[in-house]
């Protein structure tokens, strides 16, 4: 299953789940990030708590929701944005008619800078249990109504 993370910036959040999702979905997903108005650079505060989680960070960047509507692009079975601003957005076509879920989370990059070590652990952990929730269901064999449902449910976990 491919899962494109959506989040204005493509700097904090989205990095974060798109890197959980593939670290602890060991497979059983693809995730990948992007932005409707890229920052150009992954957040200083989500590279140091990712590879203070032992996630591999090597290929973390900030793109362009536009790489993945593109011709040649991985077809998306699901798009979950993380950030109201993308929620809100009118996205591009993807091809394949992937499931769409919001899964908002506070901005930890709008934080005051003694704040953001800790409103970015708190999204990482956030997220992880979204991600978590979702890698123990059946996400192979779920029908698509399904699978909304659970993501919406999912997008809710605190």
């Amino acid at each position: 299953m491919n899962i494109l993370v959506l989040c204005t910036g493509n700097s904090a959040r989205s990095i974060l789940l798109e890197s959980l999702l593939n670290t602890r979905g060991k497979g059983r997903v693809t995730a990948y990030s992007a932005g409707s108005q890229p920052a150009g650079k992954v957040h200083r505060q989500s590279i140091a708590l990712l590879n203070a989680e032992g996630h591999d960070v090597s290929a973390a960047r900030s793109k362009s929701w536009d790489e993945f509507a593109a011709p040649g692009a991985p077809k998306m079975d699901a798009v979950i944005t993380v950030c109201g601003s993308a929620a809100e957005e009118t996205c591009p076509i993807w091809p394949g008619v992937p499931v769409r879920a919001h899964w908002g989370v506070e901005d930890p990059a709008a934080a005051a800078p003694q704040d953001q070590p800790a409103a970015f652990r708190d999204a990482y952990e956030i997220l992880g249990r979204r991600a978590d929730a979702f890698l123990a269901l059946d996400i192979e064999g779920l029908p698509r109504a399904e699978l909304v449902a659970e993501l919406d449910r999912i997008g809710k976990i605190a």
